[in-house]
């Protein structure tokens, strides 16, 4: 038979069979996103606005710094883009369907615990006085003090959905994936000391935060609902990294655990004869240049290579 390579495990050869074992799971996805649209629909809670409150809401009410159709592209397609130029590099279908899978479940998850929270919740924006009265002229109850609006009802709707924030999530929950996806690729924990990798690994935490200090900075967040949202996303992120991948530090980190155990599979049952072609690693050379290079290492297959399963 064959040798295993890494290069036999394409969409070709590979797709439809992960796919099809991951059926349960694109199928939850999908209903995690109808949930979420269910979500955006229903009214929030229209939390109590006394005239003694406006004082912290007189905000002035201004467009978005990064639009929202942004944040999926920032989430979603950029760290698409770096797991599809890693499989058109290394050929490993596992990796990038689980990739895929694992930010897609990051962000949906994150999103339905968002949108969950900002309806459950209702706090008011920091512009609210301008979307409840537009015109500059405040309306209150006799009794209670609470505000009577007469500004567009969506615009109303939209600004009782301050916390958490939807940008702040969003971003940490896509790019603090692709964080622990790079953190793995390049060996950052391998305890050589290139310190100069965890400035790649923090880069995607950077631009997330650039996200989440725009919704303070256009005012329509408080900084508790951006810290809040950027907790809750990078929280998630990390689950669904972990479901998927191997720690970091781990001596396997760079491939998921999936692939390890179809080598391992195909070892004991016989359909490989020998593993002379491993998949390789990133890892700081060995001459001390501190450039990035190419290792062929792996206990698992170094196991399955003396005859022992992992």
């Amino acid at each position: 038979m064959a040798d295993i390579q890494l290069g036999g495990h394409t969409i070709r050869s590979h797709g439809t069979k992960v796919a099809r074992l991951h059926l349960y799971d694109w199928i939850i996805l999908l209903c995690l996103a109808v949930l979420d649209g269910l979500l955006n629909i229903i009214e929030p809670f229209h939390r109590f606005v006394g005239r003694d409150m406006m004082t912290d809401l007189r905000y002035p009410l201004k467009g978005n710094t990064i639009p929202f159709w942004a944040v999926p592209l920032i989430a979603i397609v950029l760290p698409w883009v770096i797991f599809g130029g890693i499989y058109f590099k290394k050929k490993n279908v596992y990796d990038l369907h689980h990739g895929i899978l694992g930010i897609l479940y990051s962000v949906l998850i994150t999103a339905v615990i968002t949108d969950a929270i900002k309806d459950g919740v209702g706090r008011p924006r920091p512009d609210f006085f301008w979307r409840c009265f537009p015109d500059g002229i405040p309306n209150y109850d006799n009794i209670t003090t609470d505000v009577i609006c007469h500004g567009d009802k969506s615009v109303i709707k939209e600004g009782h959905k301050s916390f958490p924030s939807g940008h702040s999530s969003w971003s940490f929950a896509g790019l603090g994936f692709l964080a622990w996806y790079l953190a793995g690729k390049l060996k950052a924990f391998d305890r050589k000391g290139h310190i100069a990798i965890l400035c790649l690994v923090f880069l995607p935490l950077l631009a997330a935060s650039l996200v989440a200090v725009s919704r303070v900075d256009d005012y329509w967040h408080h900084w508790q609902d951006v810290f809040s949202g950027g907790i809750l996303g990078l929280t998630v992120a990390s689950f669904c990294y972990l479901q998927f991948f191997p720690y970091p530090f781990d001596n396997d980190a760079i491939w998921p655990h999936a692939y390890f155990e179809q080598l391992a599979d195909m070892h004991s049952n016989g359909n490989v004869n020998s593993f002379e072609t491993r998949p390789t690693e990133f890892e700081d050379e060995e001459d001390g240049h501190g450039g990035i290079a190419l290792r062929d290492t792996s206990p698992i297959l170094e196991s399955m290579e003396s005859g022992r399963r992992p």
